[in-house]
């Protein structure tokens, strides 16, 4: 079994099952190419509340060639995939501010590398763990150069079979690497039906490792289900605004609901931290289980004298007085003094 032991890097950035659920906000490419908006987006990841906000680095010479095409025609300036990627580059000095800016602000900077130039970058910058996206878990050379680093892992698996996933998690566990897998639809944005929450438990029971899912849907309701499917991490795609221009803005959630599923994420946590003790709770409501539950009372003025039985009793609040339960010792009393229909029975309304 992958032990607890296993998982002591990951647990040291917050992540893990000791932990509340893990927040990334998924900047990818939302940026356009503006290091500006991407400062500007760290502010608003570390104002809705994130654990970690997280770029792409994308090298165009590394990783793509001229017969790279789009899934899907969207850009108005850019020929090529290649091109894109191109436009889509910072350099050193970039990333080193982006990441200085997320870490001054308390947030975990991350970064996915598509290409061994990429990791090299990001490593010599010291991102604390490699986010692996699943159109590059089965790239043998990306692998070999993130394990090389011994830095814990992040893979998410949506392109991929379980028999693909084995074969990464073998590779995994012979470097003695820290890892978590992630579900995740690659389709943007994909549809509620392909979400698959299924898989986390899934994953869990079959490689006994951290779960969580990497959404593109675009809504919360995948996020917030993962949650209370013991999701480890979530990762979702961030954007001011889903018509802002870009490939993945439908698949994102707006700032606004990044801060609402964080604020969701506290709550539960609160809830699961505090289990109640039924029996006490009791206990210390007893005040407020006298206003709401019942005691005796008569249905309708009797006079002194009169035999109760049980058409003349009923049940009314406050619950201070003679209990549901002393209804059959108090059937067959007579009233000692004539006795109102809106007030409690009391015992000393009663012939002993």
């Amino acid at each position: 079994m992958y032990g607890e032991h296993k998982m002591l890097k990951l647990n040291s950035l917050g992540i893990g099952t000791l932990h509340r659920p893990y927040i990334i906000s998924e900047i990818a490419q939302a940026h356009d190419g503006s290091v500006g908006i991407a400062h500007s987006m760290i502010d608003a990841a570390k104002a809705a509340g994130v654990d970690a906000v997280k770029f792409q680095t994308h090298i165009a010479s590394e990783e793509s060639t001229s017969d790279d095409v789009f899934r899907k025609p969207f850009s108005y300036q850019d020929s090529s995939r290649f091109d894109y990627w191109k436009r889509m580059e910072f350099d050193v000095s970039h990333w080193v501010s982006l990441k200085k800016h997320a870490e001054d602000i308390g947030l975990v900077f991350l970064s996915s590398p598509f290409s061994v130039a990429a990791v090299t970058l990001l490593d010599r910058i010291g991102v604390p763990l490699w986010k692996v996206g699943s159109g590059e878990i089965a790239n043998a050379e990306l692998l070999d150069a993130v394990t090389a680093t011994h830095k814990p892992i992040l893979a998410s698996t949506g392109l991929h079979s379980w028999t693909d996933i084995d074969n990464l998690v073998i590779r995994l566990k012979t470097a003695n690497i820290d890892f978590a897998l992630l579900q995740c639809t690659t389709e943007y944005p994909s549809l509620l039906v392909d979400v698959g929450i299924n898989v986390l438990s899934e994953i869990k029971s079959r490689y006994h490792c951290l779960s969580g899912l990497s959404d593109h849907t675009g809504v919360l309701a995948p996020a917030l289900l993962a949650m209370s499917h013991g999701a480890d991490v979530i990762e979702v795609h961030a954007t001011f605004d889903r018509s802002m221009f870009g490939p993945d803005s439908k698949a994102s959630l707006t700032f606004t609901e990044i801060s609402q599923l964080v604020t969701y994420r506290n709550q539960f946590q609160e809830i699961l931290s505090n289990p109640v003790d039924k029996n006490f709770a009791a206990d210390s409501r007893a005040s407020l289980r006298s206003i709401f539950s019942r005691s005796l009372a008569l249905k309708r003025t009797l006079p002194s004298g009169h035999i109760l039985s049980f058409s003349d009793i009923c049940l009314k609040k406050p619950g201070t007085g003679l209990q549901p339960s002393q209804l059959p010792s108090i059937v067959g009393k007579k009233l000692r003094r004539q006795v109102l229909g809106n007030v409690l029975l009391k015992l000393d309304d009663l012939e002993p």
